[in-house]
């Protein structure tokens, strides 16, 4: 039987800012700390409620995973939200993440194109299902192999959730410290999971000009 999960998310720093101007705010999300609120009384804590405090207009454009480090952006009032939703909606987003995965890499890179969906008798995991699951794609290349575990750049085409670890999972090489979908070996060979979003490129809401956005993961 799983233990109990206990909501402790870091406390220093409360946070951690990458970029801001009069329209965005770029985030380094810590690994566990929720984006937004869950719904328990205790699983209030979260990065756009910390935000909040110091940008009362301040609005949410994506999520990355509780257990999920990296960039996040949000948006500072409406016309910014709609801007960004837009190329959210549009995969007009450049995102790339970095993750430590277990095993050997199969080559030195590739596409994963399977489709999922949600596994609703086991929520929030999410199953491969060819034939009733929504498109995804992913595609990796590989950074470094070591001995028994791999560093692994990852680029979602679709923006599925778990799209990233089930996929790494579907080439027989979890991400480490994952803990919904690694084997034991690999679930406790780090004592986070070591997935990262490194890399975020946008259209600014404001010039309309190509901005980027870089972070380093910390298990690299």
């Amino acid at each position: 039987m799983r233990p109990a999960f206990i909501y402790a998310p870091p406390q220093t720093p409360w946070l951690r800012v990458v970029y801001q101007d009069d329209t965005i705010v770029v985030f380094d999300k810590p690994a566990g700390l929720l984006t937004v609120p869950g719904r328990a009384a205790e699983h209030q804590d979260s990065l756009w409620l910390r935000a909040v405090e110091r940008w009362p207009s301040i609005k949410v454009i994506h999520r990355l995973d509780m257990a999920t480090s990296g960039l996040v952006l949000m948006a500072l009032g409406s016309t910014s939200q709609s801007h960004l939703s837009r190329q959210f909606a549009a995969r007009s987003v450049d995102k790339h993440y970095v993750a430590q995965c277990y095993g050997q890499c199969p080559d030195s890179e590739g596409l994963i194109s399977l489709a999922m969906r949600c596994d609703w008798n086991n929520r929030p995991r999410q199953v491969i299902d060819l034939y009733a699951g929504k498109p995804a794609q992913t595609k990796w290349t590989l950074l470094q192999q070591k001995e028994t575990s791999f560093t692994v750049r990852l680029q979602p085409i679709t923006g599925r959730s778990h799209q990233l670890r089930l996929h790494m999972l579907s080439l027989g090489t979890p991400i480490v410290g994952d803990e919904f979908y690694a084997h034991p070996r690999a679930k406790h060979f780090a004592k986070r999971m070591h997935l990262h979003a490194a890399g975020l490129t946008i259209l600014h809401p404001g010039n309309h000009e190509s901005i980027s956005f870089e972070s380093s993961a910390s298990f690299v």
